[in-house]
């Protein structure tokens, strides 16, 4: 979009087929003297040329000069004349911004010192709303200086991971430590896969699991925020118990030293292919159809069938219980 008509947002189709055309013609000129002899000069009506002045004055781009001819504006200058009442509204409400943080932080301490002391319930907010939760989200992560766990679960939807990918931006670029384990579905999505490779290459650690229970997320090891798991709204919950984090953090550390390291997105399942089988027959071994399988791995039933597909060929099984009782026996599943 050329930078005049960028101006104004706000341009009927009648207006901006012909604006440029009117100040090209006022700057050629110096100015117009006549909306009459303009609208003949370039074919247009004198209805036309109005509706276009009037838009261009409105965008500071024609003035009207002590003679009443309409005096082209520099763009830069008229950019500026617009710009400078918003930059206003937006360092007002800045300091309208920093006055609520500043009267809300009298009673922080306040708050945090009886929910850390007070009943077990005291130590856990819950919130429920998009808006809720990325706020309790950027209130945990400003607070965060050293490290942050995540676990990305299949039951997050798109908003939710950018949500967690937004999260993890900011941490990486105040150089706080960022550990992620996501299903192995994330090294086949490609949107995902894009998202996952900028964190990594912003200094992340990534690595995939089977299964994932829960997307929560751990900061420095002292607090946690757990998302919701799938419900029609949004929903998370931040807890500060000393036993419930170290309970979160023991298992996000037995997923960690079970995941496989994400370090390259080209080979898809095939650096996991092992492990997926493994879990594959344990699954079927419990006698879940497909399209439970397929949902616990968080993949197409399609995919799944692929994959159950090729272990009763490795295992030369004819039938699903009998793949489960051939893989339990070859100790692939415990």
């Amino acid at each position: 979009m050329n930078s005049v008509t960028a101006l104004r947002p706000e341009i009927t189709p009648l207006v901006g087929a012909h604006l440029i055309d009117v100040y090209r013609y006022a700057a050629r000129r110096g100015a117009i003297e006549s909306v009459e002899q303009a609208a003949v000069d370039l074919g247009l009506t004198v209805h036309e040329v109005n509706a276009t002045v009037n838009h261009l004055i409105e965008s500071r781009l024609l003035r009207v000069d002590p003679d009443r001819r309409l005096v082209p504006v520099d763009p830069e200058v008229a950019a500026a004349l617009l710009v400078s009442p918003m930059e206003r509204e937006i360092y007002q409400r800045r300091e309208l911004i920093a006055q609520i943080r500043e009267r809300t932080d009298v009673f922080r301490q306040d708050y945090v010192h009886t929910g850390l002391r007070g009943a077990g319930s005291a130590s856990v907010e819950s919130v429920s709303g998009v808006m809720e939760v990325r706020g309790l989200l950027k209130v945990a992560s400003d607070a965060c200086r050293e490290e942050i766990l995540v676990l990305l679960s299949g039951t997050v939807e798109t908003d939710d991971f950018d949500d967690f990918m937004s999260v993890c931006d900011r941490l990486l670029s105040r150089g706080v430590a960022v550990r992620v384990v996501c299903r192995h579905k994330s090294r086949t999505d490609f949107a995902t896969r894009v998202k996952i490779k900028k964190l990594i290459d912003a200094g992340a650690v990534v690595r995939t699991a089977s299964h994932i229970p829960r997307a929560a997320v751990v900061f420095d090891r002292s607090s946690a925020v757990l998302l919701g798991d799938g419900a029609a709204e949004a929903t998370a919950s931040r807890v500060r118990q000393d036993e419930v984090v170290e309970f979160l953090l023991a298992m996000i550390d037995h997923l960690w030293d079970s995941a496989t390291p994400l370090e390259s997105f080209e080979s898809g399942y095939a650096e996991v292919a092992d492990e997926l089988q493994q879990t594959v027959a344990c699954l079927m071994a419990k006698g879940f159809t497909d399209e439970v399988v397929a949902r616990k791995l968080g993949m197409s039933v399609r995919t799944c069938r692929r994959h159950i597909a090729a272990l009763m060929s490795d295992l030369h099984a004819v039938s699903r219980f009998q793949a489960g009782v051939q893989a339990a026996q070859r100790c692939l599943v415990n």
